[in-house]
Order: structure tokens, then C-alpha cells, then sequence
């Protein structure tokens, strides 16, 4: 009788722990899927034309548009460029510089991811040499979500060289009027700014990589399971 007893609990137990691993090894393949499908839509926005002033100033929202090429003109506002701290490009540490560009025609302000640009580590608060030309100027880029937020001990930063933006509060300091969305300037490195941006990292491999293993481990204890009360005897 402890016998039986015994190998009914295990076989409940090793069929409860198969299933949870088939379970979740199918969960993770289902979200790898639905990142697909995210990157499928991505990459169609971005293959759209794109939009100029006009369109940008009719967007519903910010995921209306998410990911579309824009061009389009306007005047540079230099005395609110933002250099954001400890921002990585090919593998350098520096800052992301951002500036608000008034566009021609709508009139409407968008805040600019320009690009990438080295920083001095023996004197942190000297400013790198960029170029912000006067007058009307035409920019190519992607419309793209506020750079994402990093760490920040304390209250968040107000001056030139800070660790966030957040578009709110820096609406309410600049008194512009500005868009919910950023543009992500692209093109070759110009003005003293890289623009490598990295591609949108979705981590499909990840969930592959962890559908695997729970799959792994479902087999491993079903062989075990067969090897302790069936081939072993």
C-alpha cells in the first residue's frame, strides 16, 4: 500500500510539473508572437510617406503615428536644448541632445531627439561642441516616444545637463506649447551629433530562449519519471 501510495504521488506530481511546463513553454511562444505582430506593425509604419507639418499637426495621438518617418521645417528654439547624462551609442557613454523645433507652417513645437554626443569625463559639466543653425532648417526622422527614463536619485533635474525629461514638467519650465511625441532625427552624423540609433529591441529571442527551456525541463522530468519506474526496474 505505501507503495502505490507512494508512485500515485509522484505521478501526480510529475504530470502536474510536465503540464506546468508545457503550459508556460506555449504562454512564452504565445508572447513571442504577440511581439511579431508589434514588430510587424512597426515596421509598416515605418515603411509609410512620410509626413510633413500638416500631417503631424492631425495625428490623434501619439500611437497613431508611433514609428512613421516625418519631414519637415522649421526654426530651432536653442535656448532650451537639453543634453540628457549617461545615454549610450556604440557602446560610448554621452549624452542624447534634444531641442525644441517650431515647425513651418502649423506652428506647432516638437521636441527633438538630434542625436548623440561624447562627453568630458575630467570636466562633467563642460558642454560639447554641437551646432544648432539659425533659421529654417528641414528635418528627416521617425516620430518616436520621449527617450526612455533612467534611474534618478532624488528630485529630477532642471538644468541644461539632466538625467530625464519628462514632456510635462518641461512644458510648464519652457512655457512651449509642446507636442505629446518626440522625432527622432536620422541621417548621417552632422552638426557634431551621432544618430546610430539602436534598433527596437522587442526580445523575441528571449521568449524563445525561455519557451525552450520549460519545454527542456517538461521532457526532462517525463524521462526521468520513466527511468526511475519503468526501464530502471
Amino acid at each position: 500500500m505505501k507503495l502505490k501510495r507512494k508512485f500515485y504521488l509522484v505521478t501526480a506530481a510529475a504530470l502536474f510539473f510536465i503540464g506546468l511546463g508545457i503550459y508556460l513553454g506555449f504562454w512564452q511562444l504565445g508572447r513571442a508572437a504577440q511581439k511579431q505582430t508589434l514588430q510587424a506593425a512597426m515596421q509598416a509604419q515605418a515603411n509609410q510617406i512620410p509626413l510633413d507639418a500638416q500631417g503631424l499637426a492631425q495625428l490623434p495621438d501619439l500611437a497613431g503615428g508611433l514609428h512613421r518617418p516625418v519631414r519637415v521645417a522649421g526654426t530651432w528654439e536653442p535656448a532650451h536644448t537639453v543634453y540628457l547624462d549617461n545615454r549610450q551609442m556604440d557602446g560610448k557613454v554621452g549624452f542624447f541632445v534634444l531641442t525644441p523645433l517650431r515647425l513651418q507652417g502649423s506652428g506647432q513645437i516638437v521636441v527633438v531627439q538630434r542625436g548623440w554626443a561624447a562627453r568630458n569625463f575630467e570636466f562633467r559639466d563642460q558642454l560639447p561642441a554641437i551646432q544648432t543653425p539659425p533659421g529654417l532648417v528641414e528635418v528627416q526622422g521617425q516620430i518616436a516616444p520621449p527617450p526612455s527614463k533612467l534611474y534618478e536619485p532624488g528630485a529630477p533635474g532642471a538644468g541644461v545637463i539632466r538625467q530625464n525629461l519628462d514632456l510635462g514638467r518641461f512644458q510648464d519650465e519652457t512655457g512651449l506649447a509642446l507636442a505629446e511625441f518626440t522625432i527622432r532625427q536620422t541621417g548621417s552624423a552632422s552638426e557634431g551629433l551621432s544618430r546610430n540609433w539602436p534598433a527596437v529591441a522587442l526580445g523575441l529571442e528571449k521568449h524563445y530562449g525561455y519557451a525552450f527551456q520549460w519545454f527542456a525541463l517538461s521532457g526532462l522530468i517525463l524521462g526521468l519519471y520513466f527511468w526511475f519506474y519503468f526501464f530502471r526496474r
